[in-house]
């Protein structure tokens, strides 16, 4: 089974890393970057980089799509390129997803259209202004469509492992969810929208602007 993730510059590590580190631990499950060259790709403040495998015409039938986000989506919005390789591949996926902005991409690939997804919340009116109808959700699923979006970042991972009981069955999801000690105890209750007070979302938002 094979999981192409498309990589682009300014993307957020997690996004792609995290849903990589729960897919990989399957047996038999390959994952493949991706993007509109080989080599490497740094996210969004240039301290890290991932290294692309294989272009977008290299990678034409992927079992699994998983498109993460960043500030580098926003440049994406409208690629030629990645538009059309998200729409050619999707027919033949058994599931296509996002992971944050990355439902960006989808909506403007056209796959989001007048279906309920979940995004990064400093994200939803872009989202909307797609064709897409935000939800303030962690995973947002459409099975028949074959399609599953998550919201910011962290977020991720819990869609990876559904994707995992979803291709495989429940007992391998919580073997991974196992094997990588994933059993979030966060010290603080801050990490959605609706359970932040002003002061940490102003904080939020003058770290977010910092990064533009």
């Amino acid at each position: 089974m094979r999981v192409a993730i498309p990589l682009f510059p300014r993307f957020t590590a997690l996004d792609a890393v995290g849903p990589y580190d729960v897919l990989q631990r399957v047996p038999g499950v390959e994952v493949v970057f991706v993007g509109h060259g080989r080599g490497e790709v740094r996210t969004e403040n240039g301290m890290f980089g991932v290294s692309c495998d294989a272009t977008f015409d290299e990678v034409s039938a992927p079992d699994v799509v998983v498109v993460p986000g960043g500030i580098g989506t926003r440049v994406l919005v409208g690629d030629e390129t990645l538009c059309r390789w998200l729409q050619s591949v999707y027919p033949g996926t058994r599931f296509t997803t996002s992971v944050c902005t990355g439902a960006l991409l989808l909506a403007s690939a056209g796959l989001l259209d007048r279906l309920t997804a979940a995004t990064h919340w400093g994200a939803a009116e872009e989202l909307n202004a797609l064709g897409a109808r935000y939800v303030p959700e962690r995973v947002v699923e459409h099975l028949p469509q074959r399609i599953i979006t998550s919201a910011g970042v962290s977020s991720g991972i819990d869609m990876a492992l559904r994707l995992v009981e979803l291709l495989f069955d429940r007992q391998a999801a919580e073997a991974v969810q196992l094997l990588i000690e994933y059993d979030p105890q966060p010290p603080f209750d801050a990490g959605a929208w609706g359970k932040a007070d002003a002061a940490t979302k102003a904080r939020a938002a003058e770290f977010a602007r910092s990064r533009h």
